[in-house]
Parts: C-alpha cells; sequence; structure tokens
C-alpha cells in the first residue's frame, strides 16, 4: 500500500482559487480550442455529451473528429462543434498513420481521447501513437474509456505514453491499467467501499504511471504524479447513470484548453461536475438524472464559484478573516 500525504478536500475555496480568469476582451482563441477524439456508430452520445460539456465548461472552441463515414452523422447532431473526418481502412475503422498525421496537424490546445470510441486493434495503435508523442508544446490530453481499454491491452503501457495527461478510469478501468502494471486487484483492496485504499491505490498509480489519476465514483480521488492528492466529498447515487463520465472528461479537457495545468484542471473539473450533481439531485431525488442534464448546470457552478471567489477577494480587501467555510467575521 502507497504511502499517502495530506488529502486536499475539494471544497468552494479550495476549487474556486483554480478558476482560469476569464478577460473581458477574451475571444473564442482565447479561451482555448479542445479536440475530441470521440465516438462512434453506437456510442454517438458519448463524443455528443463531451461536446456539450465542453462548451457549457468555458472552452471558445470544440471540433470532434471521427471516422469520415460517420462525420455526415454527427455534424448534424453538433451544433456549436465543428467536426474533422479521420481517414479510414473500413468503413468506421480509422487507419491510424493517416488519422494521427491529420489530428496532430491540427491547431488545439488540449484533447480528449476515447469516449465511445469503436474498440479494436486500430484504435489502440491512434491512441498509443498519440500518446507517445514528445514534443515542446505538445498538448495535454484528457484518457478515459476505450483509451484506457487500450492502453490497458500492453503490459507497461505507461512506458511508452509521453504526452501529459489526466486518465479519468473508472473503478473497473482502472483494475485493468492496474493488472497491466503487473498489480492484482486484491493488493489494492476495497476501490468502492475504501476510502483508504482508493487514496493509497491512486496516489500509488499517478507515482508509478506519471500521471494525473482521477479514480471516479463516490468520493471521486485525484491524484499527482508529485504526490499530491485530493479528495470531493459527492456521494450521490444520481450520478451513477450512463454518460456521466463523458462529462467529467469534456469539463476538464475544457479546463485543459484554457491552460488550467493538468492536476488543477482535473480537481476543479471534478468539483464542478459533483456540484452540478448535487444541484440536479436536490431537484430531482436520487434517481432521474440524465447525463444531458449536467453541462448547463456545470456552467451554473462555475458561475457560482466565480462569484464566491469575488466575494472573498473583496472582504479580504476590506480587511475582513474569511474562513473556510466562506463566511466573515
Amino acid at each position: 500500500m502507497a504511502e499517502v500525504g495530506p488529502i486536499e478536500e475539494l471544497d468552494d475555496a479550495t476549487a474556486g482559487a483554480l478558476l482560469p480568469d476569464r478577460p473581458v476582451r477574451g475571444h473564442k482563441g482565447t479561451f482555448g480550442r479542445l479536440l475530441v477524439i470521440a465516438g462512434s456508430l453506437d456510442y454517438a452520445g458519448s463524443a455528443l455529451l463531451v461536446c456539450l460539456a465542453a462548451g457549457r465548461a468555458g472552452a471558445g472552441l470544440v471540433a470532434l473528429a471521427v471516422p469520415e463515414s460517420l462525420q455526415p452523422l454527427f455534424a448534424a447532431k453538433v451544433v456549436e462543434a465543428t467536426t474533422m473526418g479521420l481517414p479510414e481502412d473500413d468503413v468506421e475503422e480509422v487507419e491510424p498513420n493517416g488519422a494521427l498525421a491529420r489530428i496532430l496537424d491540427h491547431e488545439h490546445d488540449a484533447l480528449v481521447l476515447g469516449p465511445g470510441l469503436r474498440p479494436g486493434l486500430t484504435t489502440v495503435e491512434l491512441i498509443r501513437g498519440l500518446l507517445a508523442v514528445d514534443e515542446e508544446g505538445t498538448p495535454p490530453a484528457v484518457v478515459d474509456a476505450e483509451a484506457l481499454r487500450s492502453l490497458a491491452a500492453v503490459d507497461e503501457w505507461w512506458l511508452a505514453v509521453r504526452r501529459s495527461s489526466v486518465l479519468t478510469p473508472h473503478t473497473g478501468e482502472f483494475a485493468r491499467l492496474r493488472a497491466a502494471s503487473g498489480i492484482a486487484a486484491e493488493a489494492d483492496g476495497d476501490l468502492l467501499g475504501d476510502d483508504d485504499a482508493r487514496a493509497a491505490a491512486a496516489t500509488d498509480a499517478a507515482r508509478r504511471w506519471g500521471q494525473v489519476v482521477v479514480l471516479k465514483g463516490a468520493r471521486t480521488v485525484i491524484a499527482a504524479p508529485d504526490g499530491r492528492l485530493a479528495r470531493a466529498s459527492f456521494e450521490n447515487p444520481a450520478m451513477a447513470t450512463g454518460g456521466t463520465g463523458d462529462v467529467l472528461s469534456g469539463t476538464i479537457g475544457a479546463l485543459l484548453a484554457q491552460r488550467v495545468e493538468p492536476y488543477a484542471a482535473a480537481r476543479l473539473g471534478v468539483f464542478l461536475h459533483g456540484t452540478a450533481g448535487e444541484s440536479i439531485r436536490d431537484r430531482l431525488g436520487d434517481a432521474g438524472l440524465l447525463a444531458s442534464d449536467l453541462p448547463f448546470e456545470i456552467a451554473l457552478a462555475r458561475k457560482r464559484l466565480t462569484a464566491t471567489r469575488a466575494r472573498r477577494t473583496a472582504e479580504r480587501k476590506l480587511g475582513f478573516r474569511v474562513r473556510s467555510t466562506g463566511t466573515s467575521s
């Protein structure tokens, strides 16, 4: 079991401090260009949710890259995002070298890789090629869903990952990644119900893999390669529904595109996502939430955090002592 240092418990104050500035004379380019590689015929909704969440989380421009044969379908569905067709070997099966070249030629500030991608060897090759890029100024990536499964297909996969990334596994994906690291699931303990086990496993994984790790679930844990660790307090059964992870990927990706560094983007994204879920739960109860309900609430959560931070800053300037709860005396 990895040694675990202090755990930052995320709240309005800690999350608000991570918000990127929004200059009043900013434009689309100012607020970042996110490229999303996601979606397939069977999982079109995953890509759409990522793009919607990214826009609501503040990204200036969002582009969705899909196999050429599917581009007309997705172009009719994503209203605010643009689309880019990737060359294919067969219908819905990308040609890895050509797709890699087209993606690298596209101007972007961050990537989201994986939600809803079609499983297969060509997907594995494309994902590994994208994450192996190690040039100065290479944009960071959120790695989720099928991209995580593509990595886990190869032992010691992290040795070939050079791009700065935020990995967002649920417990099943995490176990597969750990197995490819030579660590059996039983060695990590109960990753569903034991907060100490979750913190230790995420800490060890982030150090071993050299990447930020977001271990999703109740009381999501965020671990950095240098040992820093944060936790969100949210335990919300309403969020246990398909597509909520895609929304989180889009949210973190949008923050990366806004030049928020990976560990900060992961913490802020998790907090906005969890706060949005709590707001919906207050109205609907512990069931009935749809993933598509979340993006608009994420925008409202960001607005509230911005207002809270501004109020706290004003209170400090007036000489008030601000408590951690957000009240002043």
